[in-house]
């Protein structure tokens, strides 16, 4: 399921491009729906906000969350949102609902998150139905209502909103809100799937994997799976080495499941860690190395990994003091370089 709060241009996913932020001396027509003038585009932003041209408030407010041309001052952002939600601008309605969803120039405060998602979806706004979807799932300035959520992913949906349509794929998927219908989250994945979201490309993997909704087959499985981890989605990466170590779906090959193992263990993912240590330890498409299997089973156990943990205490009982000395200046260095790890 997507937890994440959609603030249209605000984001790489939703971006609305503002033609020509960065050059200066551009000929704008209108600027404010009333002259020509010659200008540098920022200057005329500026101008065309303070008399209140909502576009134009939006538009600064989208620059200042961004630091796209000016300085990233997510109070200033909130300042002009707020100024272009005031006059019904949807798109501003919903962005001012993320920055009290998320505490950004604001304090924290779902209910006002609500009232303005709210706002937004009255003009049919398909991100702030989406994002009205997720307060009623987690209950979120709102009592939890799956139903609730359902109506307002449908609504998203429907409009063609890949996460929204990968949610609905999740609530049918697991039976929350609508009753369980494997068939339906297939057919809500592959739209969200086909538009290249990540989430919705690895599951449909997944049901392909063990033919949940479709008939099993494990060369879609792969396919589905190589998209979203082209896209650096750590579960997708680790479960095409998986499909690569077992030779399903693909011809059986070590050397690209580590490749793949390698990838999402670098993103932090500790089942990576846990199947890369393997891969080392055993020397299945590496040199055998327990220096680095020491290394990346120690990451992966410190996040919990039970197996992780297991193979390391194996391992270490044939390893030199050296070389457990090296394992863990590799994994102290790993971990200070990847600080969130990842």
């Amino acid at each position: 399921m997507v937890r994440l709060l959609i603030g249209a241009a605000v984001g790489t996913l939703f971006l609305v491009p503002a033609d020509g932020l960065a050059q200066a001396d551009v000929l704008r027509l209108d600027p404010c729906d009333s002259a020509i003038i010659h200008m540098s585009r920022l200057r005329g932003l500026i101008s065309c906000a303070e008399t209140g041209h909502a576009p134009d408030q939006y538009t600064l407010g989208v620059m200042y969350a961004e630091g796209n041309g000016v300085p990233e001052d997510y109070g200033e952002a909130v300042r002009w949102y707020r100024l272009a939600a005031e006059q019904g601008h949807a798109l501003a309605q919903n962005n001012l609902g993320v920055m009290y969803a998320e505490g950004n120039g604001v304090p924290e405060d779902y209910g006002e998150a609500v009232r303005w998602y709210r706002l937004s979806v009255e003009q049919g706004y398909a991100a702030a139905q989406f994002n009205l979807g997720m307060m009623y799932e987690y209950g979120d300035g709102v009592r939890e209502d799956d139903g609730e959520a359902v109506r307002w992913y449908r609504l998203s949906a429907e409009q063609g909103f890949a996460a929204a349509q990968y949610n609905l794929g999740a609530m049918y998927r697991n039976g929350d809100g609508v009753p369980e219908d494997y068939g339906e989250a297939v057919r809500w994945y592959r739209l969200s799937a086909e538009q290249g979201f990540a989430a919705a490309q690895y599951n449909l993997g997944v049901v392909y994997a063990h033919g949940d909704g479709v008939p099993e087959d494990d060369g879609e499985a792969v396919r589905w799976y190589r998209l979203a981890a082209d896209q650096e989605y750590a579960i997708a990466q680790f479960n095409l080495g998986v499909m690569y170590s077992r030779g399903e779906g693909v011809p059986e090959d070590d050397a690209e499941a580590v490749r793949w193992y390698r990838l999402a263990a670098e993103q932090g993912d500790p089942l990576a860690q846990t199947n890369l240590g393997f891969m080392y330890g055993n020397g299945d498409g590496v040199p055998r190395d327990l220096v680095f299997a020491y290394m990346w089973y120690n990451l992966a156990a410190a996040q919990g990994n039970e197996t992780a943990q297991r193979n390391n205490e194996m391992i270490e009982q044939v390893m030199t003091r050296e070389q457990l000395a090296e394992a863990q200046r590799l994994s102290t260095e790993w971990i200070e370089a990847h600080p969130s790890g990842n």
